[in-house]
């Protein structure tokens, strides 16, 4: 009955304590007021039974519910319905800079680089739904896959679409990479601007010195975090394409990263860098930059309370009514 209902002022139910008290002088009472007549023998006498003196203990009964309910009343039964409305105060604008060269097909992490990646970010960018986020590819040359959006279903859309193409120039552009990454972010008005720029190997080609695209984040306030992604040691990578079938031809190479260059990107633009050898530590890392760029979040409450003991009361006052009517008439000769 009371499902889902709070009482506002609960000390009213030590107030309870008084319906055995009123049995138990009711009871007392009783035996007190009954008249008791001692004969010989009832030969003579015409008796009738009646079950009315027996049913006028129910007007008690109908007091003592009466009571209960007025007491419950008294507790302040109420409903409260809960809505809340959440808005945003700081929000956070997120470029993923992703390498797309072949090395990235490598077999380290499973089933591979580019694959584990992706299945990672996108769970990043789930766990997101107050910031704006874009993409970035980069190899030989980079380019915008999606700008800075809200739209998360563009974004996730956009990054289980990358994959590994011959139309991109080769090699492993990071300035380039890191450049464009600024460029999608510098007009930003979000008071936070982060890149996440992830590669597997070193800078070896385009016109754009990853030193100057670092000042250029600096520049616009723009913070940094650099994932070098590789195992440690030797990797089963891609060597050569076998023109007849288009296929990779694979074999173990060093893993060769340039941890230097994303440690000095991460520290000079106010970012972290992080070494990733395996999925799970890759997972960890983008677990950790979600902890790091936290977005506030205002949320509001509104609550509206329905009182509930109307009801109570006017059942009580039935009880009332009732008793009231039948001790003056069905029950008049017997109280």
């Amino acid at each position: 009955m009371f499902e889902g209902i709070d009482f506002l002022n609960k000390q009213w139910f030590w107030a309870l304590l008084i319906l055995p008290l009123a049995i138990v002088w009711y009871i007392f009472k009783h035996k007190k007021q009954t008249a008791e007549l001692r004969i010989s023998s009832i030969k003579g006498f015409k008796l009738t039974h009646s079950v009315l003196p027996k049913l006028k203990h129910g007007l008690f009964i109908l007091r003592l519910l009466a009571l209960a309910l007025l007491i419950t009343a008294l507790a302040r039964p109420q409903t409260v319905d809960v809505s809340s409305r959440t808005k945003t105060t700081r929000g956070i604008d997120i470029v993923m800079a992703i390498d797309v060269s072949a090395s990235m097909l490598a077999k380290d992490l499973s089933p591979n680089r580019l694959e584990a990646l992706k299945n990672v970010a996108a769970e990043f960018i789930k766990g997101r739904p107050n910031d704006r986020i874009g993409l970035v590819e980069y190899a030989g040359e980079s380019y915008t896959r999606t700008p800075v959006t809200s739209d998360k279903s563009i974004v996730l859309r956009s990054l289980k679409d990358i994959k590994y193409n011959t139309i991109i120039e080769g090699g492993t552009a990071i300035g380039m990479g890191l450049a464009t990454s600024v460029n999608r972010l510098k007009d930003s008005k979000a008071k936070s601007k982060v890149i996440i720029l992830l590669t597997d190997g070193v800078n070896n080609t385009g016109f754009i010195d990853p030193k100057i695209a670092s000042e250029l984040a600096v520049e616009y306030g723009i913070k940094t975090y650099t994932i070098g992604l590789g195992t440690n040691g030797m990797a089963l990578s891609p060597v050569a394409l076998d023109p007849r079938n288009g296929q990779f031809q694979y074999a173990r190479v060093p893993v060769e990263i340039d941890e230097a260059l994303l440690k000095d990107i991460a520290k000079v633009t106010g970012g972290l860098y992080f070494r990733a050898t395996n999925n799970k530590k890759l997972e960890e890392i983008y677990n950790e930059i979600n902890k790091l760029e936290k977005t506030d979040v205002e949320e509001f409450k509104y609550y509206n309370y329905e009182e509930k003991y109307r009801p109570l009361v006017l059942l009580a006052g039935l009880f009332l009514l009732i008793e009231f009517l039948l001790r003056n008439t069905l029950f008049r000769s017997f109280v």
